[in-house]
């Protein structure tokens, strides 16, 4: 890389980070913030040689996984700073759990430590090493929650990310996906990313019918909205008439869902008719 192209990645690791803190769920405090600040450069340093497959620096990873526990999981400063670190100890050598103990204290360590054995158990390539992991996994949820939770922001972030992998890497993972981590997702009520999780896996496990039924979604853009207006004004209509506070949300359906209706019920996608979701926020009268 020239001096430019390595000014230009460093700039862009630091907007990233300057995000990570503007995004987080909770309010940061001075303390908070330091304490991610040192989880930051520990995670630049440790990760500064590798490169993922796509070819950026490997430490944007981290900050996204990062990015996902503060915004869309909510989790505390401590877990933020846990995933800046979910990587460290098992591809540096230069950090053991002990450094990890000793600059950011025993409850960063110990999950640090939870993802690291999480981590080599997902080396192994054998199916039945798989119902394993899922097995530890969930034992691991008696010892702190924010280990799975990091996990599955590790995982989604991959998901997200893997076009640069092999076909049979990506089938793979996307099988384990829908095997473990979506439905981890979903006991956890983290319910938006196990939809993303199911769809991105069924991208990679059933490409040709995850791209017919974006296109075919795509296709119906119009009448979808149209509908949902149609029926959210219905709703409005009564719901006005008696005085509720409310917002009306309206959705298409997640594609991994409306495959899974097309195959249990052995429908096509025109013959699937409850592709809409909606919801009533209903906010209780003040007076």
């Amino acid at each position: 890389m020239t001096e430019d192209e390595i000014a230009k990645e460093n700039a862009a690791i630091t907007k990233e980070y300057k995000e990570l803190l503007k995004i987080s769920y909770r309010t940061l405090s001075v303390k908070d913030k330091k304490l991610i600040r040192k989880a930051f450069e520990v995670a630049v340093d440790a990760h500064k040689d590798q490169r993922r497959k796509s070819g950026e620096a490997y430490v944007f990873h981290p900050i996204s996984v990062a990015k996902i526990v503060a915004a869309e999981i909510g989790l505390d400063a401590i877990s933020i700073a846990a995933a800046l670190l979910h990587d460290v100890v098992e591809d540096c050598p230069r950090y053991t759990i002990d450094d990890i103990q000793q600059l950011f204290g025993e409850t960063v360590a110990r999950i640090v430590n939870g993802l690291t054995k999480i981590s080599r158990l997902n080396k192994e390539q054998d199916a039945s090493i798989q119902a394993e992991n899922f097995r530890k996994m969930l034992l691991t949820l008696n010892d702190d929650v924010r280990v799975i939770l990091i996990k599955i922001a590790d995982r989604l972030h991959n998901m997200q990310t893997m076009d640069a992998m092999p076909d049979h890497k990506q089938v793979k993972i996307a099988s384990e996906t829908l095997y473990i981590y979506a439905p981890l997702a979903h006991r956890l009520g983290l319910y938006n990313i196990k939809t993303e999780l199911e769809d991105l896996g069924l991208k990679y496990t059933e490409p040709e019918v995850f791209l017919s039924i974006v296109d075919k979604i795509k296709e119906s853009k119009e009448e979808q909205q149209n509908y949902l207006k149609r029926f959210s004004d219905k709703l409005k209509s009564g719901l006005d008439k008696e005085n509720f506070t409310y917002d009306i949300k309206g959705r298409f359906k997640s594609i991994y869902s409306i495959r899974k209706k097309m195959r249990n019920q052995n429908v096509t996608f025109e013959e699937v008719y409850d592709k809409y979701a909606i919801r009533i926020i209903y906010s209780p009268s003040s007076n």
